[in-house]
């Protein structure tokens, strides 16, 4: 496995990290959960990546490797959902992490985003304050934002923020001369999702409907002559942009 530093930190980060999504799935069964999370840790991969919206991943990444905490980095998003508190308030932003604090089993998070919060949302700063109070108060090490297009690029202009998350991958490569460059020079981490554009080679015929659709039409027009296996073709040009931090696999990268 290759190691990135992650920004201008002094942290080591897998080029490969595993985006947690999938398994906060309540379809996938508990047993199959431990076995994905473990076999990530065994085959290198140091980051780990979820969110408050993924459904049961927090509470399962708590209960099936907590235990090999200090093997890798964690980072989730926050800044909605919690009861009793508006949506992308200060205290939100605060009990969202104390929350995931207690779900994951740890001390302390790695790296915490907002998650696509809207550009009003970041021009107020009381989101940044309250990731500023966490990173004060130990219960977290950097913040970030995950994000598109016009919030993406003033998160990352802020001067605000340790890392961004973004798209990025061969359907998608609209950061690839705009903001990856500008998060490298300003010592930002960049991790990028969906890596491998939703495999959109998956489906013969238009998969009207399907969060893979835009994917697929590009995919179609691009007309590639690719000899090696797609998915692991995508991964590689996600993963090995120079500016890249780290790629976010999924759950079927580690199956197949």
């Amino acid at each position: 496995m290759d190691f990135r530093n992650f920004g201008t930190t002094n942290l080591k980060v897998s080029a490969l990290g595993f985006g947690a999504g999938e398994i906060g799935d309540f379809a996938v069964d508990d047993k199959t959960v431990e076995i994905i999370l473990n076999s990530a840790l065994d085959l290198g991969i140091n980051l780990i990546d979820t969110a408050r919206g993924y459904f049961a991943s927090e509470e399962r990444i708590g209960k099936f490797i907590s235990h090999r905490r200090n093997e890798f980095m964690l980072s989730t998003k926050v800044g909605y959902g919690v009861e009793g508190e508006k949506d992308w308030s200060h205290n939100c932003i605060l009990k969202g992490i104390d929350e995931a604090l207690i779900k994951m089993k740890t001390d302390v998070i790695d790296i915490v985003h907002l998650h696509t919060c809207g550009l009003e949302v970041l021009k107020s700063g009381e989101v940044m304050d309250a990731l500023d109070k966490a990173k004060t108060d130990g219960k977290i090490k950097l913040s970030a934002y995950s994000g598109e297009n016009e919030n993406l690029n003033y998160a990352i202009n802020i001067g605000r923020f340790d890392s961004v998350q973004s798209s990025f991958n061969i359907c998608d490569q609209r950061n690839l001369y705009s903001n990856l460059p500008k998060a490298k020079e300003k010592g930002l981490g960049f991790i990028a999702k969906r890596p491998i554009a939703n495999a959109p080679w998956r489906f013969s015929e238009r998969p009207t409907g399907h969060y893979c659709e835009e994917y697929w039409l590009r995919f179609q027009n691009m007309n590639l002559n690719i000899d090696m296996d797609l998915y692991e073709a995508a991964l590689r040009f996600s993963a090995y942009t120079w500016e890249l931090t780290a790629a976010l696999s999924e759950q079927r990268i580690l199956i197949i």
